[in-house]
Parts: C-alpha cells; structure tokens; sequence
C-alpha cells in the first residue's frame, strides 16, 4: 500500500493539472458556442448565438469563454474558477431547479457538476503546468504548511543564498 501513497502523491499535481485543462476546454467550448455559433451554437438556436448583452444568456456565455480559457491555461485560476462556479449554481437554481428537485429530472447536470468541478479547483488550485505557477507570489509561497498540516510542492530546490557580503 504505500507504493501507492508515493506513486498518487507523485501524480497529483499532474492529474490535477489534466482535470483543470479538460474542465477549462469543455466549458470555454460552451461559451464559444453561445458566443460565436461555433461546435453547434447555444441551444435552442439551431445553431445560432444569444444575443448580445442578453441576461443571463451572453453573460453566462462571456463567463464561460473567458473563465474556461483562464482555467485552461491556468492563469488566476482560483478566482475564474470561483466565478465560474458561482455561474453554474445560480443557472442551476434560476433555471433547472424550478423544474424539479433533481439534476437527473431537471436537466441541470452540467451545470450542477461544472459548479462542483470548478469548486474543487478553488480549494486545490491549478495542479501542475500552470500560468499561476510561474508568478513570483507563487514562488515565493511554495513549500509553506497548509492548516492541516500537509506542505504544498516545492519547485526543484535552489541553491541557497550566501549571507556574507562579497
């Protein structure tokens, strides 16, 4: 059992990372089709587009696009993760939950698991291969003790700085 332990630590990051960019793709493809007609354009248009500046139909679709592409690329995920999950609960409740309790019976599955999705990413964070993992906060935070006591990723380790004067 513990070679398992090492080999999922090990992985995390990186599985992470796949789950960001699947989750980032998928729901930037929504957007681009309510937007730009593309992959089938917004349902119930037979292909067509929402109209601009149309609530909460363009801008769900301006979340969308713009919060799947940050996600994607993992560029202040945290926050269009965060607000990309915010917009998939209040479609979720403004929409489908009127017509019954159940994501199954209502038809509001993605919107019910994209708001979960992105909710874990809030809390996990980018994973590996990530914008947000090359800016220096980042950095300059790595290696620190969460709360509960289990340290975040350290980059490779640099060699330490000398404290006497040249």
């Amino acid at each position: 059992m513990r070679w398992t332990r090492t080999w999922t630590g090990k992985a995390h990051p990186h599985v992470l990372a796949l789950f960001r960019i699947v989750i980032g793709l998928l729901f930037a493809c929504h957007g681009a089709a309510s937007l730009f007609g593309v992959l089938g354009g917004a349902m119930g248009t037979q292909g067509g587009t929402v109209a601009a500046g149309a609530w909460p139909g363009w801008y769900a679709a301006l979340i969308q696009l713009v919060g799947g592409l940050l996600v994607l690329v993992g560029f202040g995920t945290r926050i269009a993760a965060l607000i990309s999950s915010g917009s998939m609960a209040y479609a979720y409740f403004s929409v489908h939950a009127q017509h019954a309790l159940w994501p199954i019976q209502n038809g509001g599955e993605p919107a019910a698991i994209y708001a979960w999705a992105f909710l874990l990413l809030v809390v996990t964070g980018p994973g590996a291969w990530s914008v947000d993992s090359l800016l220096p906060y980042e950095k300059e935070h790595a290696g620190q003790e969460h709360p509960e006591g289990a340290a975040i990723a350290a980059p490779a380790t640099q060699p330490e700085r000398s404290t006497v004067a040249s």
